[in-house]
């Protein structure tokens, strides 16, 4: 139960978050928002402000920012159809780059560079030379080891090579030899350790360097998948997003704010994918706009966002059921 309370909280944080990007510019736009949603389905509760009413779902899968005539002909000045098309392309925009934000705060405030293991890969080449969680490594090949981040380079340029690997536990120095083996997903190679993660000071510089980092591992394995290059096994749908959530939360307040920017890296990013029903299918229609100068016939535009919603959800579906004969 506590579980499934943290992981409702972490979702609804970052639907929140993407529909409060929509809502600001729509109101900056002087556009009118009829409706801010958290949640999808039945209403449970609503507040009527002066213009827009705020409401809560029953299903805590998704959330809505609802503007006026953002999907249909309105005559109405305030209506989003009739905004300059700069103004309608920021107001799309800014849900995914507010959680894009979101990915660099969570990153400058937490600490993930510390070169300390905190978990191993179950037979991986660390764990059978005997490395333990906890154990700080100081020299790989040679090259002493200040930060996380000097690992992986070493590691990958000696792909099934043995290398050395110095470390401290318990103030003692140690050293085992290992074998870095290839990436079960993505390029390089690895020996199956993960970093230990705490809190730090607020580093900016280091928020937008991971979330860099991050997201280019994102867009190549993104590419891979649609390229046929990597399986559809690393992608994970709701109820191990909810199973990830509930191990986080067991680890500590740092780790679970870890996932939270993974997340949202995630949602900001997949949404800007210029696919039908997403932020960047919006996001297309209004280049096309721009260029035609003039807007595409909103009802075939319509249809075209109805079928990618369609198609969203059979794949929705389909990664659940995949989820369940995983767990």
């Amino acid at each position: 139960m506590q579980t499934f309370i943290t992981a409702i909280l972490v979702f609804t944080l970052l639907v929140v978050i993407h529909e409060f990007g929509h809502f600001i510019i729509a109101r900056l736009s002087g556009i009118k928002v009829e409706e801010f949603a958290v949640g999808m389905g039945p209403k449970l509760w609503g507040y009527q402000g002066k213009q827009t009413l705020y409401s809560v779902r029953a299903f805590p899968i998704g959330g809505f920012c609802k503007m006026l005539g953002e999907d249909e002909e309105n005559q109405d000045p305030r209506a989003f159809n009739n905004k300059p098309i700069l103004n309608r392309i920021a107001t799309i925009a800014f849900g995914p780059i507010m959680n894009l934000l979101l990915t660099v705060l969570i990153f400058s405030v937490i600490f993930i560079n510390i070169p300390t293991v905190d978990k191993l890969v179950e037979n991986s080449p660390a764990s059978k030379a005997g490395l333990k969680s906890g154990d700080r490594i100081t020299e790989i090949e040679g090259t002493a080891i200040t930060e996380w981040g000097q690992i992986s380079p070493i590691i990958d340029a000696n792909e099934g090579n043995e290398i050395s690997v110095k470390f401290e536990r318990n103030g003692e120095a140690k050293e085992v030899n290992v074998i870095p083996t290839p990436r079960e997903e993505g390029e390089g190679a690895q020996i199956g350790i993960y970093p230990r993660v705490a809190f730090g000071g607020l580093s900016l510089t280091q928020g937008f360097a991971i979330t860099s980092d991050v997201t280019a591992a994102l867009i190549e394995f993104l590419g891979q998948l649609f390229t046929g290059n990597a399986s559809m096994e690393y992608v994970e749908g709701p109820v191990k997003i909810v199973q990830r959530i509930g191990e986080a939360a067991k680890d500590g307040a740092p780790y679970l704010l870890q996932l939270a920017g993974f997340l949202s890296l995630n949602l900001g990013i997949i949404n800007l994918l210029p696919f039908p029903a997403l932020d960047g299918g919006r996001l297309v229609f209004l280049i096309i706009e721009a260029i035609r100068r003039k807007p595409v016939d909103p009802q075939k535009e319509g249809v075209v966002h109805l079928i990618g919603f369609v198609l969203l959800m059979l794949l929705s579906v389909l990664i659940i059921v995949k989820d369940f004969r995983t767990l």
